[in-house]
C-alpha cells in the first residue's frame, strides 16, 4: 500500500485523520497522501439563500486551504502530500478519483459524539464505505496514530473464500508485518467450537498462506463490545471489517455493525469489502 486519499472538509475530526494518515504513511517508504476536497457550485449567502458561486474563485479558495493544512502535516523525506479539489459532492467524486489516482486506501475521520455529528460527518464516511471498493480506513476523533503492529480481524467464519477480502487483507499484512488475530464472536450462545469454524479457519489459514494468524472465538451477545474489548486485551492497532454487499440486514457483519464499530471504537476501523 503506497497511496492514500484523504477527504478534508477542514474540520478537526477530518485534520486528525489527516495527522493520522501522514504518520502511517511516514512508515511505509515511497508513500503518497492526497488531501482530498469538493465544493458544491452554489454556497449560502449571509442570509441563507442560495447564491451562485464562481468554480474557479473556489478552486482557489479550496486548494489555498488545503495547502494550509498540508504545511501542517510531518511527511517524512522520501513520502509526498499533493492537493486535489474538485466541483462536486464527495460520495459522487470518489469513486473517480480512487481510480484516476490508482489508490489504495481512503483514510477518513468520524465523529459520534452527538446524533448531528453522526448525520453530518458519520454520513459520509460511511456513505464511501458503502460505495466504494476501496479500502475505507475510519479514525475516531481523538485517536493518534501508533505504529500498527497487531490487527484485529473479525470474521464471520462463513463462506471465508468467498467472503475474505484476501488481496487487500494480504496488502495490509505485507505492508506493516503485525500480529494478526483473526476473531470470531458467536451471539447464539454456542459454547462448542463446531466442525464447520474448523474447516473455515483451514480454509483462512490457506488464503493466508506466508502469514500464521492467531483464532480467538468469543461467545458474547453484544458483538461491538466483544471485538472493542478483545482489541483493548491485546493492545490492538486496527480493527479490520467486512461490510457486506447483500444480505444488508443479514447476518454478523452487515454494514449496520460496521456503523456500530466506527461510532464506537476507540480504535481506528479498516473496512474492506469482499
Amino acid at each position: 500500500m503506497r497511496k492514500f486519499i484523504v477527504p478534508i472538509d477542514f474540520s478537526d475530526t477530518s485534520k486528525n485523520a489527516a495527522r493520522f494518515a501522514v504518520r502511517m504513511a511516514n512508515d511505509i517508504p515511497g508513500c503518497e497522501l492526497i488531501l482530498f476536497h469538493t465544493f458544491d457550485k452554489v454556497v449560502a449567502g449571509s442570509d441563507g439563500t442560495p447564491i451562485s458561486s464562481d468554480p474557479e474563485a473556489r478552486m482557489a479558495i479550496s486548494m489555498a486551504a488545503l495547502e494550509n493544512v498540508k504545511s501542517a502535516l510531518p511527511v517524512a523525506s522520501g513520502n509526498s502530500i499533493r492537493c486535489i479539489a474538485v466541483e462536486g459532492s464527495l460520495l459522487s467524486c470518489l469513486d473517480k478519483i480512487i481510480a484516476e489516482e490508482k489508490a489504495d486506501m481512503v483514510v477518513m475521520g468520524i465523529n459520534g459524539a452527538s446524533r448531528l455529528e453522526q448525520v453530518l460527518i458519520g454520513s459520509s464516511t460511511l456513505g464511501a464505505i458503502k460505495q466504494t471498493n476501496c479500502p475505507v480506513m475510519i479514525i475516531p476523533p481523538l485517536a493518534n496514530y501508533r505504529k500498527i503492529r497487531t490487527l484485529v480481524y473479525a470474521c464471520d467464519m462463513k463462506n471465508v473464500e468467498s467472503t475474505t477480502p484476501v488481496n487487500n487483507l494480504r496488502k495490509m499484512l505485507m505492508t506493516f508485518n503485525p500480529r494478526l488475530y483473526i476473531v470470531h464472536v458467536d451471539t447464539e450462545k454456542n459454547v462448542e467450537i463446531t466442525d464447520g469454524y474448523q474447516q473455515e479457519k483451514a480454509k483462512i489459514n490457506d488464503l493466508l498462506s506466508g502469514f500464521t494468524p492467531e483464532y480467538a472465538f468469543i461467545n458474547l451477545l453484544d458483538f461491538t463490545e466483544a471485538i472493542n474489548q478483545f482489541s483493548t486485551d491485546k493492545n490492538a492497532d486496527l480493527i479490520i471489517t467486512v461490510p457486506r454487499r447483500h444480505s444488508f440486514l443479514e447476518g454478523l457483519f452487515t454494514t449496520s455493525h460496521t456503523k456500530k464499530l466506527a461510532y464506537h471504537s476507540h480504535l481506528p476501523v479498516l473496512a474492506i469489502r469482499e
